[in-house]
């Protein structure tokens, strides 16, 4: 009879002890589903849900008029006011800007101090391996300026190949530092400089021959700066090169893939009403020559480099 009621005894005590297991494995099951469900908060899945509870987001930009700059304290620009007008359609009206020089716009979303990049970056392979771009939202090509009566004759990245002599100053971390290499200008003849500002100046005093950017930008910049000992060349001839023309675009973390895929959505609906060609036209732009409505125009394909 004992060794009945120790066997029973020994069973129940088995039991509780299962029980008291599936207790422990279930509590750590739902803690850990609960730390998952937690990290998809903080990762890609949340992050368009965080700017929209908190009705803001903060977008990284440098002072590149007409797409990206600052003016009395106001964010504005083409590019400003598509994204301004994607993110309404979100449910996030509010902009913070923090102003970068261009050079750092991408290591600064890397690091997490921008959601956005809201500068009519081009897009090309190399930066594609740092940043997630949206669609493009427009095309633009390159412009020259020279001192007052182009002295030296320059027209093309060719020409200043052709002179070893000659100096141009380029905004840190933009397209133009790889075009004239490409088209053969020594790495020697290429000063850096953080704005576009820096570069009038040092041509203007002689410290560097030109200076070249996208051209809608140095040409608006020209004209705010007013300079009588600058011209911007009308004659430029186009670069035959990779990357020309170029495609700007907002860019994202590569964690936030829900945030892009809800930005390109909005932004394909803005394009097809027609807002981004009015947007793009207030700015200064040319709706016939700078949109991007050609469906066969992806940035899939511009970072494949398929398109180039």
């Amino acid at each position: 009879m004992k060794k009945i009621l120790l066997a029973a005894l020994f069973i129940a005590l088995l039991a509780l002890a299962a029980c008291g297991s599936s207790d422990d494995d279930s509590a750590e099951g739902d803690s850990g589903n609960s730390g998952d469900s937690g990290e998809s908060t903080e990762g890609s899945d949340g992050k368009l849900a965080e700017l929209q509870d908190a009705g803001t987001v903060t977008v990284g930009f440098a002072n590149e008029k007409p797409y990206a700059y600052q003016e009395d304290g106001e964010l504005k620009g083409a590019a400003v006011d598509i994204a301004k007008a994607v993110f309404a359609e979100l449910g996030v009206d509010d902009m913070e800007s923090q102003l970068a020089d261009f050079g750092q716009l991408i290591p600064g979303l890397k690091a997490g101090k921008f959601d956005v990049i809201t500068a009519g970056m081009a897009i090309n392979p190399d930066r594609c391996e740092n940043a997630d771009f949206g669609e493009p939202e427009m095309q633009y090509g390159e412009g020259l300026i020279v001192q007052k009566g182009n002295p030296l004759g320059l027209e093309s990245y060719t020409d200043i190949a052709d002179n070893p002599d000659v100096t141009v100053s380029v905004m840190a971390g933009a397209t133009e530092n790889e075009f004239l290499k490409s088209e053969g200008v020594d790495p020697g003849q290429i000063q850096s400089a953080p704005d576009i500002p820096a570069t009038f100046s040092a041509v203007e005093s002689g410290r560097a021959d030109a200076t070249t950017g996208t051209e809608m930008t140095i040409k608006m910049a020209l004209e705010s700066a007013g300079s009588d000992n600058l011209e911007f060349v009308e004659s430029f001839e186009q670069p035959d090169i990779d990357g020309v023309p170029s495609y700007g675009a907002a860019a994202f973390h590569q964690d936030n893939d829900e945030l892009r895929e809800a930005y390109n959505e909005k932004l394909a609906e803005l394009k097809e009403d027609g807002t981004v060609d009015e947007l793009l036209e207030k700015n200064g732009f040319s709706a016939e020559g700078n949109s991007v409505n050609d469906p066969e125009i992806t940035t899939e394909k511009i970072c494949s480099g398929e398109i180039k």
